[in-house]
């Protein structure tokens, strides 16, 4: 498997960055760490390994990139108001650092989709939800889509924007739903064994479907649990079938 890392002095976040780069050529896959703020994180669990045909296939290229979760909501050395400001620092390390360095790095604008597991599904989500104008859909895997799951009584108004089911409800602007009801690459799966929150994945499929948002919830049995042999099979599945 094709793999490079590439280093990114992200001035959004004042620090550098690595971006873990799989494959040569196919369908873009930007995806999210899962629990800690390591790009390499997937790999080492196994994620990787379990897509690993298409990529070597040139059916996918995979980029992995760390959240900042570790940085902000897990970081309990400094306040709420802080927690948020460096979510609002890591949307916009996306958008300004991470898209430009993909298109670069693809020799131009090429479609891309989100994915992610646990907290990577809630970051994979929401970047989708929060830019359909510039992604193509989302394959988030045992997310949770409240913010308040991470930012507990806290609830300033970059929460409300990077939280899908508070802010989804309320879009009316035909210009972005007109993107959102134009994909159809959108995946929100769940187990339902231990650990696993399908009753997260049901609700926000719940709002897609009050806005005509076209979109699959897709609801394992109680056999997947909310660990790595899911996410694997999970990934490989979607990418398999759907892309």
């Amino acid at each position: 498997m094709e793999k490079q890392i590439i280093t990114i002095d992200s001035q959004n976040l004042a620090r550098e960055i690595d971006i873990a780069v799989y494959g040569h050529f196919g369908f873009t896959i930007l995806l999210f760490s899962t629990f800690k703020d390591d790009c390499l994180e997937n790999e080492k669990n196994g994620l990787l390994d379990s897509i690993k045909q298409y990529i070597d296939k040139g059916k996918i290229r995979v980029y992995s990139i760390p959240t900042n979760h570790e940085e902000s909501w897990n970081n309990h050395q400094i306040s709420a108001e802080e927690k948020s400001k460096k979510h609002f620092e890591y949307n916009n390390f996306l958008l300004e650092e991470v898209l430009p360095f993909i298109y670069d790095n693809s020799g131009g604008a090429v479609p891309i989709i989100t994915a992610g597991a646990a907290h990577g599904a809630f970051y994979a989500a929401n970047t989708y939800f929060r830019r359909p104008d510039l992604f193509l859909g989302t394959i988030a895997m045992s997310g949770v889509y409240n913010i308040q799951h991470y930012s507990h009584d806290f609830f300033d108004d970059n929460c409300y924007f990077n939280s899908p089911i508070h802010y989804l409800p309320n879009l009316n602007d035909n210009y972005w739903l007109s993107y959102l009801k134009n994909r159809k690459h959108v995946y929100i799966v769940s187990g339902s064994g231990e650990g696993e929150k399908p009753e997260e994945s049901t609700y926000l499929a719940h709002v897609l479907m009050s806005k005509n948002i076209p979109h699959l919830v897709d609801i394992w049995g109680a056999e997947w649990k909310h660990d790595w042999e899911t996410w694997k099979s999970m990934l490989n599945h979607f990418i398999s079938t759907k892309l």
